[in-house]
């Protein structure tokens, strides 16, 4: 869901708050841009019915469609699937906040509608869900977008910015060949089912809890992430019956901090705006209840 309604993000990127409206906006800019936004509403709205059939295509097409059933799936994936719906959740609502705050609603209602509308735009993916029968609608997984979007609710109420920031990172595993159906048949498909591969950080603009005199690089954050692995099935004893165990990983890290590298390119504040939603491949110390504490040169 994320990665499509990204597809228009670079449209309204200049509305992060970092390059804009902590400096100040033209009125004759803003109004330009109120005046657009019903043509970039009804854009937007394309590409996001469009990236819902392509998920749909991507994730389901093979699948049988049932009646609409819930399912408790809180125990699965290590609840890296939970942390992907905050993730999504996060983004969409960051976009939307910055979107309708670059279109001149005011501040309180930008956050509240905007956060609130990337709840909603995360949540269809149940409905998909629960036509399927191997997953089902999952409160959980609504939960989870709730959280992503009161992160974003929440810091815009409090610092009028985000200073916390869930992001992503993948690397290929050998999991998906065990079972392509299900984590992936190719790289954009593991990308998006492979949990194996599937990093979710919390990425800290630290400077913007420091004293002004710090001399603490702004370009560069400290990042906590989330893991796992050997998880080819959801049944622990189908998981031990190929020789495998899930086991959680934990990771610390630094991050780029986009925002805080200097432009007056649009071009470049909408790829660094887009690039946000990754994390930045950097050396990375991970633990780990098997083998401890392990350290990696270059992490994705």
């Amino acid at each position: 869901m994320l990665l499509a309604w990204l597809s228009f993000s670079p449209s309204v990127a200049g509305a992060q708050s970092t390059y804009t409206f902590e400096t100040g906006e033209p009125q004759d800019t803003v109004n330009q841009f109120s005046r657009r936004l019903p043509w970039l509403a009804a854009g937007g709205a394309t590409l996001y019915v469009g990236g819902l059939a392509l998920l749909n295509q991507a994730w389901y097409s093979e699948k049988e469609r049932t009646s609409f059933h819930w399912f408790n799936d809180a125990h699965e994936w290590k609840q890296l699937d939970k942390a992907g719906h905050l993730w999504g959740a996060f983004h969409e609502s960051r976009v939307l906040v910055d979107l309708l705050r670059k279109a001149a609603v005011p501040e309180k209602k930008a956050i509240w509608y905007g956060g609130a509308l990337g709840f909603v735009l995360q949540t269809p993916i149940e409905y998909f869900d629960g036509r399927s029968p191997e997953y089902g609608a999952s409160l959980s997984d609504i939960a989870a977008n709730a959280a992503g979007s009161l992160l974003v609710i929440s810091q815009q109420l409090a610092w009028g910015e985000n200073r916390i920031t869930p992001k992503y990172s993948f690397h290929r595993t050998r999991y998906a060949a065990l079972r392509p159906n299900v984590l992936g048949k190719g790289l954009s498909e593991e990308f998006l089912k492979d949990y194996n591969g599937h990093t979710y950080w919390l990425s800290v603009d630290l400077t913007k809890f420091l004293p002004k005199e710090s001399r603490f690089p702004k370009w560069l954050n400290p990042a906590v992430g989330l893991g796992a692995e050997e998880m080819v099935y959801n049944d622990a004893e189908a998981n031990r019956a190929i020789g495998l165990e899930a086991y959680r990983q934990y990771y610390l890290s630094v991050d780029l901090n986009w925002k805080a590298i200097p432009t007056h390119s649009k071009f470049l504040r909408s790829a660094f705006y887009v690039l946000s939603i990754f994390k930045f491949p950097t050396p990375a110390l991970e633990y780990n209840r098997r083998k401890g504490f392990k350290a990696h040169a270059l992490y994705f």
